[in-house]
This record gives structure tokens, sequence and C-alpha cells, in this order.
């Protein structure tokens, strides 16, 4: 009989657990990819469900208020004090005043900006919780940093790269605990365009931003950084953050 080569079958003893394995895979789960474009819908989508819900919630509020008001509860806001001299200069001098007096878009700007305003916080918000989680995962296998400027690279350079697909354009500072971010084609607007123009092209950037803004507050802030981020959208695709720090930090 001729002998045939057979490989050699492992022990169970030698085995992993089942249970170790579970917990290795949790602790150190597998890469999966996605489209690239799916974020960029789902942010479209993102928004468009938070600027509704925003508008519900505000509702909301108001009528609260508005009740607490007729029950005496509170009292009611102080109407606003006009100088008419001021205001026949400004209506002769400025195209906004021409437009409130004329019934136009600048007269309901209050509560169109109140209902951006809120979006962005919610926006900021998730934001946070992203960009959080982001900054442990990523921090994992890392020393603490011990310098400021560190953790603003790592935001640079990291998260950046996990979040963004690229590093920083431009990273300036004054020693003072401010640092300018720059993009110069931020992925999040890159592609963002509005058949208004580019003035309302530039206004919904800076609602987009406002998620990217909270990933770097909330990275910072798993990172023992209590940071103010403020976004900056002129031209598109550029975009500009500015980070402060606490003195002392």
């Amino acid at each position: 009989m001729s002998s045939r080569n057979s490989l050699p079958v492992p022990s169970s003893s030698s085995s992993v657990p089942p249970h170790l394995a579970a917990l290795a895979t949790f602790s150190d789960p597998p890469t999966r990819h996605v489209d690239g474009a799916m974020m960029d819908y789902f942010l479209i989508e993102t928004v468009n469900a938070l600027r509704e819900s925003s508008k519900i919630a505000l509702t909301r509020e108001r009528e609260r208020e508005k009740e607490m008001i007729e029950a005496g509860l509170i009292p009611p806001p102080a109407l606003p004090v006009k100088d008419t001299k001021d205001s026949a200069v400004s209506a002769r001098d400025s195209t906004g005043s021409l437009a409130s007096t004329k019934g136009g878009k600048v007269a309901a700007a209050g509560p169109v900006d109140e209902e951006e305003e809120a979006l962005k916080v919610r926006l900021e918000t998730i934001g946070i919780h992203v960009g959080s989680n982001f900054s442990e995962r990523l921090c994992r296998d890392r020393a603490l940093f011990t310098e400021t400027l560190d953790a603003i690279k790592f935001i640079c350079k990291d998260i950046w790269a996990a979040c963004w697909d690229k590093q920083v354009d431009n990273l300036r500072t004054n020693h003072r605990g401010v640092y300018v971010l720059q993009d110069n084609s931020f992925k999040t607007i890159s592609r963002l365009s509005s058949w208004q123009g580019r003035l309302d092209a530039v206004r919904k950037a800076k609602v987009y931003v406002s998620m990217p803004a909270g990933i770097i507050k909330g990275a910072l802030a798993r990172l023992g950084y209590n940071a103010t981020v403020s976004p900056e959208v002129t031209n598109l695709p550029q975009c500009t953050f500015q980070v402060k720090l606490p003195k002392g930090s």
C-alpha cells in the first residue's frame, strides 16, 4: 500500500475557547469598508431630519413659553427699542434696512436664524459623541499627550485621516491657546452646491460643518481639553476651524 501525507490535526486543548475569541473580536473588530459616497448621503438625510425636528421642538418651546406668559408665571419678553434717528440713516445707507421695511427676507431672518442655530447645536452634539469615540479608539495604544500641541497634531493627522481621508493642509497658532486648522478642500462640503448661487451654498455649508466641529471638540474633550471650536466657511470648498483652549491647559 502506498502511504499518504496527512496534515496534523490540532488538539482541542490548544484551540482558543469560544468566549475568549469573542472577546478578542469585540476589543479589536475587523475593518469594514463602505461606499465612499454613503457618508455624504447620510449627512444630507441627517441634516434634513434634524431640521424638521428642530422646527417642531422650537414650536413646542414657544407654545409652552406663551402659556406660561398667559398664566403669569414668567414676564413677557421686552420689546426692542427703536431709535428713529438711527433708523432713518440706516434705511438710507443699508440695503438690509430697506429690505426689512419692504417686507423682504431680512425681516424674517430672526426665526430662521433661531432654527438654524438649533440645528447646528444638534449636529454638534452628534459630532461630539462621534469624536470622543474616535479619539478613544485611535489613542488606545498611545501614551498620554504631555503637550497641547501634540494633541492638536493628533487632531490634524489621525482624526482628520480617519474621518476625512487626509491631513490638515495648514496649522497656525499664536502660542496663546488659539489654533487655526485649515483644510483647502474639506471633504464634507467639497461637493456641496446650490441652484440659488454661491452665497446660498456657503450658508448651507456653515450648517454642514457643525458636525465636524463637534467631532474635533469631542476628540479633544476625551483627551482632557475643554475646547471651543468655531468653524468658518467663506470660499467653498475651503474650511477653517478655530480651536480655543482655556489658559493653563
